[in-house]
């Protein structure tokens, strides 16, 4: 063999240990990443009252693709009290559709508050018994059964918006809240914008409603960015970002079951709208919103088919 032919096979010879360590640094990488990941859905756990929705015959299980509903409450913080739930959106996910129905829910609905013994505006719920009031209470008004929910602290939600490195939207009509100017068509929002941008609704023509579509860009946003290379890199600050700021009844496991078998529903969000009823004054000129029947009915009817209840 002469020299040049001795020189390959040396070389070839490195590959295999070259290899062997990027494979160790991946391999560690992903190890981090999983323990990391492990502790922060363990913080983000937070158990309610209940095994079953009473308007369930049986569990669902996730292993086995079963459809399945949750509900985000966005909530204010308030000083010396618990806060409101400002934002309420129930979404239900079916993985043989590959599709995910979304509802937002408007805040000023006036309804039944269960467990107070009173009819109420809904976010009030969230006030008088905290998680598990504001959940019987949707469940009571949507008529279908709630498996999971998430609470995400709204303040707290600047943090997870700048973690991922800002989000882009599509923004319909020019607007300032908050001393900040919305231009119309894409625009890049850090926390702080994306928080105003959502919570504005006084100068939307479109009221609560237009609120609601605004709310849906930036989860979508934040679920875009989340799961990019990028925010990949740093993922010790998103998870941290989480673990702070959203609290679930949904388990480690069940967690891993969703990203595992129910990652092309979440790709495809088709949102329901409540906008025929009217608002109303009453209860010494308190503004409530008053729900139009057959729009709650056929929004029920949707949901339910969609959670595969029919």
């Amino acid at each position: 063999m002469n020299r040049a032919d001795m020189k390959k096979n040396k070389k070839r010879r490195k590959w295999p240990w070259v290899i062997a360590v990027i494979s160790l640094i991946i391999g560690g990488f992903a190890l981090n990443v999983y323990f990391d990941l492990t502790s922060t859905l363990k913080a983000m756990y937070k158990p309610i009252d209940r095994e079953l929705s009473e308007k369930r015959a049986e569990g669902i299980t996730l292993g086995n693709q079963d459809p399945f509903s949750v509900l985000v409450l966005g909530v204010d913080e308030r000083e010396g009290d618990k806060g409101r739930s400002d934002t309420m959106i129930v979404m239900a996910v079916n993985p043989k559709l590959k599709t995910t129905k979304m509802v937002s829910i408007p805040r000023d609905t006036y309804t039944e508050i269960i467990g107070h013994g009173t009819t109420d505006k809904l976010n009030h719920a969230y006030a008088f018994g905290g998680i598990q009031m504001s959940l019987d209470s949707v469940e009571n008004l949507l008529d279908i059964p709630i498996d999971y929910v998430m609470e995400v602290n709204m303040e707290g939600f600047q943090t997870i918006v700048d973690t991922v490195g800002g989000i882009s939207v599509n923004n319909p009509f020019e607007f300032t809240q908050d001393s900040i100017h919305y231009a119309t068509g894409d625009i890049t929002l850090d926390g702080k914008e994306a928080l105003s941008y959502v919570r504005m609704r006084k100068g939307d023509p479109n009221g609560d409603f237009g609120r609601q579509d605004r709310q849906k860009q930036v989860i979508e946003g934040v679920l875009h960015e989340g799961t990019s290379i990028k925010s990949l890199l740093k993922y010790r600050s998103v998870f941290n970002a989480l673990g702070d700021n959203v609290k679930t009844n949904m388990t480690f496991d069940e967690m891993v079951d969703v990203q595992k078998n129910y990652r092309d529903a979440a790709g495809k969000v088709e949102q329901l709208h409540f906008e025929k009823g009217e608002g109303k004054r009453m209860n010494g000129g308190i503004w409530y919103y008053i729900m139009d029947e057959t729009e709650l009915q056929e929004v029920t009817g949707t949901m339910k088919q969609h959670l595969e209840l029919n």
